[in-house]
């Protein structure tokens, strides 16, 4: 492969190159007793996960993004699905697309060099505790062997060195591009530490990423951290992929959550405003709950226009309209009420603004940012109807992918989210018939929009992330603002 052009400077261009990772053996090794600290709310169903679900999501990025590896072929891929070499990096027939990009084929290839070789295997067995012994046999291995021992924990043998990193199909919390920057992450949870130290390899190691060496971006744990009292979580610096959202070239938002800190925070307004990257960057600090886990649980963009969120975000949820008096000071004490936004501008910084609401600053960012001159609109998780906005939106109802502006990818589960999609004058179609219709020229993409694609999604949603999660983009089409 090449080098790569990288850029991204919105939510809902045109995407044309994104990062991903298929479902791997790890997520079946996810027992029940061990669910929780490897970050999953139950166990899955591997098979289905890939055959029945992840499948399509890379069938329906192929006729988006590298039409010509998977045009008049959907049949012949999916006759030799049993084996699904299509999808397997170290398979001869493997698509190798240059567009929709596997993270494991990238770690493939760094892994042929010995001097990464040996660096990457002395640090894996650093953070996993290894012996010497095993540190060696590691270093029989060869590059495909060796890469899925990292993801997976596993030798060919079926023994299991250490724990697997079913995380790993969450791209979007590895990094974030930013313009034409990379955002490194910091895993807020151990389970994660392995992804980050993978994927920073694969950065600062793979040739695609050749000629933007100087422009990758890494923070550091603060030095007075070490000497803190465990209470003081918030000086500890977490930063994950899906607290983080390119909006505009100009604007960048962050949130502060369950896994990424103020400090964190703080430091990316810093480096971001020193190195020039963004004139703005709003800090959206929300409840640190489990329920919401990054901003992009919470809400993500559709169009210039349209904003997918959580109703308990919203205006009348925080206002409390049509409330008596006693009734909105007490609900507006509540521990978990409501989220503090505040935007720095690197010409002004001494003068944050503060939003009240969570549509108050989408809203500015579509008039403002993106000069838009339509009415803004908001499609409610649940279609704010409860409790189907609270279920619908722990089912990642908030969390969709734009392929391009107005055309999404989201979960079938969600239908009352379905519904308000549709009330908002969106098309909705199943994947399924997608796929048929856009391999017999019935319809193309260029010709798609505002469409809702149905994913399927019994056994993806139990993973606890969507579309949104499960990519990185590195490259859009500009917007013209």
């Amino acid at each position: 492969m090449s080098n790569l052009s990288l850029g991204v400077s919105s939510e809902i261009g045109t995407l044309r190159r994104l990062l991903v990772h298929s479902p791997d053996s790890s997520l079946g090794k996810v027992v029940p007793s061990k669910a929780q600290d490897w970050l999953f709310e139950d166990i899955v169903h591997l098979d289905t996960i890939r055959k029945k679900e992840y499948d399509f999501y890379t069938q329906i990025l192929m006729y988006f993004l590298d039409p010509g590896k998977i045009k008049g072929k959907l049949d012949q891929i999916r006759s030799a699905e049993s084996n699904r070499e299509f999808y397997k990096p170290d398979s001869p027939n493997f698509h190798q697309s240059d567009k929709v990009i596997e993270l494991q084929w990238l770690l493939d290839k760094i892994l042929l060099d010995k001097d990464i070789r040996l660096k990457l295997v002395a640090s894996v067995c650093a953070i996993e505790f290894c012996s010497y012994e095993t540190q060696k046999l590691l270093l029989t291995l060869d590059a495909s062997a060796l890469s899925k021992l990292f993801i997976s924990g596993t030798l060919k043998d079926g023994r299991m060195l250490f724990a697997p990193i079913p995380n790993f199909i969450f791209t979007r919390d590895i990094g974030v591009v930013v313009n034409d920057h990379i955002l490194l992450n910091r895993p807020a949870k151990k389970a994660r530490t392995r992804e980050a130290l993978l994927a920073k390899y694969i950065f600062h190691n793979h040739p695609l990423f050749a000629d933007f060496q100087n422009k990758i971006i890494e923070i550091e744990d603060t030095s007075h951290h070490f000497l803190m009292p465990k209470e003081t979580d918030d000086k500890k610096v977490t930063l994950e992929g899906g607290d983080v959202m390119t909006i505009s070239d100009n604007h960048l938002l962050v949130g502060v959550s369950e896994r990424t800190t103020i400090e964190a925070a703080h430091q990316v307004v810093n480096l971001l405003f020193q190195k020039k990257i963004v004139d703005k960057v709003t800090v959206i600090r929300i409840p640190k709950k489990r329920d919401y886990m990054h901003i992009d649980t919470v809400f993500t963009q559709v169009k210039r226009n349209v904003w997918v969120m959580l109703g308990n975000f919203s205006r009348k949820a925080i206002k409390m309209e049509g409330a008596d008096p006693v009734e909105r000071i007490l609900e507006s004490k509540k521990k978990d009420d409501p989220i503090r936004i505040t935007q720095f501008n690197r010409h002004d910084i001494d003068n944050p603004v503060h939003f009240e609401t969570l549509e108050d600053l989408l809203i500015n960012v579509s008039e403002v940012d993106l000069k838009c001159s339509e009415k803004v609109l908001f499609i409610y998780s649940g279609n704010s109807e409860f409790p189907y906005d609270l279920r619908e939106q722990w089912t990642d109802s908030c969390n969709v992918l734009a392929l391009k502006e107005g055309v999404v990818l989201g979960y079938d589960r969600n239908d009352k989210t379905t519904e308000a999609f549709k009330a908002a004058g969106f098309s909705v179609i199943h994947v399924h018939d997608l796929l048929g219709d856009l391999e017999s020229g019935k319809t193309t993409v260029e010709t798609m929009k505002d469409t809702m694609i149905l994913m399927p999604s019994a056994e993806l949603s139990r993973a606890r992330g969507g579309f949104h999660c499960m990519s990185m983009p590195l490259l859009r089409e500009k917007i013209n603002a």
